[in-house]
C-alpha cells in the first residue's frame, strides 16, 4: 500500500501554517483550476497579478537562462505561487508549470492584497514560507562551493524524496517525474554527471529509476553519501 510521507500541506507550506479558519477563509475566496502535465500555471516575464494555492500535485519553478529552461525548485500542496507579482505588479520572475495533474486555487491579486490586509499575521506566515524558502536557494549555494557535484546530487534526492517521496514497499517512490537534464541543472552539474552517478547508485541497490520515475530504496545509504562519505554507500539492510 502506498503512504504519503507528508499530510495534506506540505509542512513548512504557506497554507500548513495558517490556522483553520483562515485556510477555509482564503480558499473561500479562489476558483479552482485543475491542469494537466506539462501546462503552465503561470509564465515567465508575465505581467498578470493573480496568485495560486497549490491544492494537490506538484509544480516545478523554472527560469530561461540563456535559451535553457533551468529548474529552479518544486512546490507542493499547500504553496503559494506568484505571491511576488501579486504584491509589486511586477513581471513574474519565473514559470510555474504542472508536473502531473495538478489542482490549484487562483486569487485576484485585489482578493490577496485584501486578505493579507484583514489578516497581518497571515502576511507573517507568507514571509516565513518565503524565508524558507531563500534558505533553501542559500543551502544550495552552499552546496556548490562546499561539495563535489556527485555529492549534491545525492542531497538533492534526499531533499526531494523527503518533500515529495511516497512509501511503498520497496522504499520511496519520489511523486514528481524528473528527467536527468532537469536534475543535472538543478544542481550544476553535466547530464554526463547524472547519468553516472544514477548508474553508481543503482549498481549499489540504492536507487531504482525509470523513465522520469525514482524510486529510493535505501534512503540513509543515500544520505550517507550526500553527507560527504568517500565511497559510494552500499545497501545497509
Amino acid at each position: 500500500m502506498v503512504q504519503p510521507l507528508v499530510p495534506r500541506w506540505a509542512p513548512g507550506s504557506f497554507l500548513a501554517r495558517l490556522p483553520a479558519e483562515q485556510c477555509a477563509g482564503l480558499l473561500s475566496l479562489g476558483v479552482v483550476r485543475q491542469f494537466e502535465a506539462g501546462r503552465r500555471l503561470l509564465r515567465e516575464g508575465d505581467l498578470s497579478t493573480h496568485v495560486e494555492l497549490v491544492l494537490r500535485g506538484f509544480v516545478k519553478i523554472t527560469n530561461v537562462v540563456d535559451g535553457t529552461e533551468v529548474l529552479m525548485a518544486i512546490r507542493m500542496p499547500g504553496d503559494l505561487l506568484g505571491e511576488l507579482a501579486g504584491l509589486t505588479g511586477n513581471p513574474r520572475i519565473a514559470a510555474a508549470t504542472a508536473c502531473g495533474r495538478v489542482v490549484s486555487s487562483v486569487l485576484t491579486g485585489a482578493e490577496f492584497h485584501r486578505f493579507m490586509r484583514r489578516y497581518p499575521d497571515a502576511a507573517l506566515n507568507m514571509a516565513a514560507a518565503m524565508g524558507d524558502r531563500l534558505q533553501w536557494s542559500n543551502e544550495r549555494r552552499t552546496d556548490f562551493a562546499a561539495y563535489p557535484a556527485e555529492v549534491r546530487l545525492a542531497r538533492l534526492l534526499v531533499e526531494i524524496a523527503r518533500k515529495c517521496g511516497r512509501r511503498t514497499e520497496e522504499g520511496i517512490s519520489i511523486g514528481i517525474a524528473l528527467s536527468q537534464p532537469e536534475l543535472a541543472t538543478m544542481v550544476g552539474v553535466s547530464e554526463a554527471t547524472v547519468q553516472k552517478a544514477f548508474k553508481e547508485l543503482r549498481g549499489n541497490g540504492v536507487l531504482r529509476t525509470g523513465y522520469r520515475r525514482i524510486s529510493v530504496l535505501d534512503l540513509p545509504a543515500l544520505r550517507a553519501y550526500g553527507a560527504g562519505a568517500d565511497d559510494w554507500p552500499t545497501m545497509t539492510g
